[in-house]
């Protein structure tokens, strides 16, 4: 297979897998860097929304014809149709360099589309073959604590549902505080605790589109069983047994880490690791029907100890998953074959 590098605006797209790099020319780079989004106006056309600030307007301001188009744009540039999307937790980015045959888009080039500014986030949206199964892969999410509205955060979850996509795969980075986790430990997700929406802060928050989901969506099973037992199948398959564990996530605004009160609150609340994501994405691809299936990767262990002198860093958060980058990959790539081959049932 070919490679084709595309400039956009001084950034870069990649067509192609096998590393063969030729610049590529004519209608089809003319298209992609004229391709300017419609405006778009909330309210009174007076009122312009601006997509690429950090606006804190309260509630959901992407229409469903917004996303629409930004689906739409990413459809008329690659001939790959996803059923399955995978949103790259801090340090994970390596999930996304697995695929072949592969597109990529700098999340600069797509309409409407936040920029992230996290380390370990690279911001692209990369389409392409997971094994021999089509996925589209956010390569860098968007956090809450980066100034972003939940509803912007979770925006690419839309997208995805409008490109096609029926399965979201989403991993992250996170502390550990059950007892006998581990640095390095996966934890596939069965529930969550949302502090956020405690707080009155959810992504679903505005007006309701019906096109999207209903008004109040169940959140019971928000992490399907079926993907779940599947993923503790390919643990088994891999020998990985030692080091997964199914638990419950909590997700906090950050940026900063959690104090030792607050830890352990969490704990006797029944969390069983913590991080700054997922649940707003999650709670999104339930609101669209998607199916839902996430997992942790433990990056550090959370300081419960007023005695220690410990502090939990983002450096070790990166390091973490680039050590655990070949399991990492398998155990997607393994699943997502058993999710496609569950599908063709």
């Amino acid at each position: 297979m070919s490679s084709a590098k595309i400039a956009i605006n001084g950034t870069s797209a990649t067509n192609g897998t096998n590393g063969t790099a030729k610049e590529m020319n004519g209608a089809d780079l003319k298209k992609l860097k004229n391709a300017n989004p419609p405006k778009v106006y909330i309210g009174s056309p007076q009122k312009e929304f601006n997509p690429s600030s950090n606006d804190s307007l309260d509630g959901n301001h992407c229409t469903y014809e917004l996303i629409e188009s930004v689906a739409q744009f990413l459809l008329d540039r690659v001939s790959i149709r996803p059923k399955i999307g995978i949103i790259c937790g801090s340090g994970m980015g390596c999930l996304a360099d697995a695929l072949t045959d592969s597109t990529s888009f700098p999340y600069e080039t797509i309409p409407y589309f936040p920029t992230p500014t996290v380390p370990g986030h690279m911001g692209r949206l990369v389409f392409g073959y997971l094994g021999d199964v089509p996925v589209m892969c956010m390569q860098g999410r968007f956090h809450y604590y980066e100034g972003y509205p939940l509803w912007k955060c979770a925006m690419p979850v839309r997208v995805m549902k409008l490109v096609g996509v029926t399965h979201l795969l989403a991993s992250n980075a996170a502390g550990g505080l059950n007892d006998k986790y581990r640095v390095g430990d996966i934890m596939i997700i069965k529930d969550h605790i949302n502090l956020l929406g405690f707080a009155g802060n959810n992504p679903l928050m505005g007006p309701n589109d019906e096109r999207f989901g209903p008004r109040f969506p169940a959140i019971n099973r928000a992490y399907d069983v079926n993907v779940r037992r599947m993923a503790k199948q390919v643990a088994t398959e891999m020998d990985i047994n030692n080091i997964t564990h199914e638990g419950v996530y909590s997700v906090v605004g950050g940026p900063s880490f959690e104090t030792i009160a607050e830890i352990r609150m969490l704990g006797a609340l029944g969390v069983d690791a913590v991080g700054m994501s997922t649940v707003h994405e999650v709670i999104t691809a339930r609101h669209c029907g998607m199916t839902s299936f996430a997992f942790s990767l433990i990056t550090n262990k959370s300081v419960t100890d007023y005695e220690s002198y410990e502090e939990p860093n983002h450096e070790e958060v990166i390091d973490m998953g680039k050590q655990r980058e070949p399991v990492l990959k398998e155990f997607i790539t393994r699943l997502v074959k058993k999710i496609e081959d569950d599908r063709d049932e």
